[in-house]
């Protein structure tokens, strides 16, 4: 890698500290996450996936309901942030500690948008790549398939998905995924964004299928299998890494937005997308239920943006993807 592009581009993204600063704050997000089961049980002492409705714990030493019946004897109201070791964000309506869920939400969720995001690049990097290489009627067909997914608004496809595959999984032979497992939202996601990166590597692999040193590998007999991995592939690359950071945060939204609507991680698993959800009746008195899954989600999808915006300029100085990320942002929003 000495004296390479790849180490001219790493030290180009060292030097931009806003990237920096995301990685960081980023790196911060993911370790608190992985931590979630040591916070759960030798910080907060209590099972975030088990309903505690009737327990008590000791805030300022004395001994109060984790969810108290309000005055009026209408409803109840979950215990509010302590400073504590317990409870340090509240409970929910079902008298969860809200910090522990949220950190175990966010392994969720992290898991579920790396998953879908390196599903999409592996599937889009096979169709863009071949369909980009061939050409004739495979570019045709495989370029009409993607159209196809297209045309579709990102979550009214995903919604249609998960809405069947919620009630009998997948089955494929020997593959078996269950409807509560967490691989199932992240198939979901994976599938619906690959058009939104095989169509920059086919447009990628027919800009390099027609430079100089590609027609010199084919005229020198090289073998398909050859002429991608030792031509196409390497070049193609800086393209896909670009494109991962930003896949990776749209994947965190629609993942958030499709447990919100309750087709996307299943209980008893947790995602910021479902504590929002369980926090939407508590707004007006307990709004840290949601505010902080909210705030995660916030800050967790900005970092990625600023480190993919890093990314591409370390890798791409000519800024000739910066107009095929804007499409990815449309279409994700639409």
């Amino acid at each position: 890698m000495s004296g390479s592009p790849w180490r001219l581009a790493l030290a180009r993204l060292r030097r931009n500290r806003g990237a920096m600063a995301s990685a960081v704050m980023l790196c911060v997000i993911v370790a608190a996450s992985v931590a979630a089961p040591l916070y759960a049980d030798h910080v907060a002492h209590t099972d975030p996936f088990a309903s505690n409705v009737n327990g008590t714990t000791t805030v300022d030493g004395r001994e109060v309901d984790v969810v108290a019946p309000n005055a009026s004897g209408l409803g109840s109201t979950p215990i509010g942030p302590t400073l504590e070791g317990r409870y340090f964000l509240g409970a929910d309506a079902q008298g969860r500690d809200v910090a522990a869920r949220m950190l175990y939400g966010g392994r969720s969720s992290l898991q579920i948008a790396l998953i879908a995001a390196v599903l999409t690049a592996l599937i889009a990097t096979v169709l863009g790549i071949v369909a980009g290489l061939a050409g004739g009627w495979i570019d045709a067909i495989i370029s009409r398939f993607l159209d196809l997914i297209w045309a579709f608004p990102v979550y009214l496809l995903a919604i249609s998905l998960a809405t069947v595959l919620l009630v009998q999984g997948i089955e494929l032979g020997p593959i078996t995924v269950d409807a509560s497992s967490l691989w199932l939202p992240a198939v979901i996601i994976g599938l619906i964004y690959v058009p939104y990166l095989a169509r920059p590597v086919r447009g990628e692999t027919l800009s390099l299928r027609r430079q100089e040193f590609v027609e010199a590998a084919i005229a020198q007999g090289a073998s398909n299998p050859r002429l991608v991995f030792g031509e196409l592939l390497p070049n193609v690359a800086p393209v896909i890494i670009v494109f991962l950071p930003l896949i990776v945060a749209t994947n965190i939204l629609t993942e958030s937005a499709l447990s919100y609507l309750s087709i996307g991680v299943q209980a008893p698993n947790a995602s910021w997308g479902t504590i929002v959800q369980d926090g939407q009746g508590l707004l007006y008195t307990r709004p840290w239920v949601s505010i902080a899954p909210g705030i995660l989600i916030v800050l967790t999808v900005l970092a990625l943006n600023v480190i993919g915006d890093g990314v591409q300029d370390a890798l791409d100085p000519r800024g000739r993807i910066r107009g095929r990320r804007r499409t990815l942002r449309r279409g994700a929003v639409a």
